[in-house]
């Protein structure tokens, strides 16, 4: 009887909820009216934002992400001398199923104990190759047909929100050292450059960060 009450005052979806109305079933003050009210209107609020488990997110298996379709683009990483920011680039293209990243120069490659920090096993997911001249690398990627961009403030640079891209197309871009850049003989081998607008005092991004918004605008286009 008490459980056909409660269900009453709780209109909300029973699968959604049975953990919450279970257990706040097997609680003392359920037998108060006015307190259970209170709860309701508590949970009924809160509970529509509630954080997923884990094991709620639907993550696909390494086996499936390497089977799965990925978004035809590339990302070239050009002397990028922190593990934590290649770390934090193999997770984004993880996310965003990049097809592969390309490690070059002193850019370290998996596995190392300092990327998996940041990288959390995306390492191991993302396909990725390495070769040592980036310029190489450039000339590689556009002779197998892919347009090239490096990530750069440059004379004659797009601004990232006004990129047109054709969706029947594969693409690549290149992201730079934390201090010096995008090499200037890689900029010229390229096909453009991008550029992320900015508008404080420093005109200036972390590299993962700048991974991080290129990828994702890249990708709400090309998908």
């Amino acid at each position: 009887m008490m459980q056909l009450f409660f269900l009453k005052i709780f209109p909300l979806a029973i699968d959604r909820f049975s953990t919450l109305i279970n257990g706040v079933l097997n609680m003392e003050f359920v037998l108060d009216r006015h307190f259970v009210y209170i709860c309701r209107r508590k949970y009924a609020v809160s509970m529509e934002h509630r954080k997923l488990k884990v094991t709620e997110l639907n993550r696909i298996s390494v086996e499936e992400f390497k089977e799965a379709q990925k978004l035809p683009l590339v990302i070239v990483l050009d002397n990028v001398r922190s593990l934590h920011n290649i770390g934090s680039v193999f997770r984004t293209s993880d996310a965003f199923r990049i097809e592969c990243i390309y490690l070059c120069g002193i850019t370290a490659t998996p596995p190392h104990p300092e990327m998996h920090k940041t990288a959390l096993g995306a390492e191991f997911t993302v396909d990725w190759k390495y070769i040592e001249n980036t310029v190489e690398a450039v000339d590689k990627l556009k002779s197998d047909g892919y347009i090239v961009y490096s990530v750069e403030q440059a004379e004659g640079s797009i601004m990232l929100d006004e990129l047109m891209l054709d969706k029947e197309r594969k693409y690549a871009v290149v992201m730079g050292n934390e201090v010096k850049g995008v090499q200037q003989e890689v900029i010229d081998h390229s096909d453009g450059c991008i550029e992320i607008p900015q508008y404080g005092t420093k005109h200036s991004l972390n590299v993962s960060v700048t991974a991080g918004i290129v990828i994702w605008d890249l990708f709400k286009k090309l998908a």
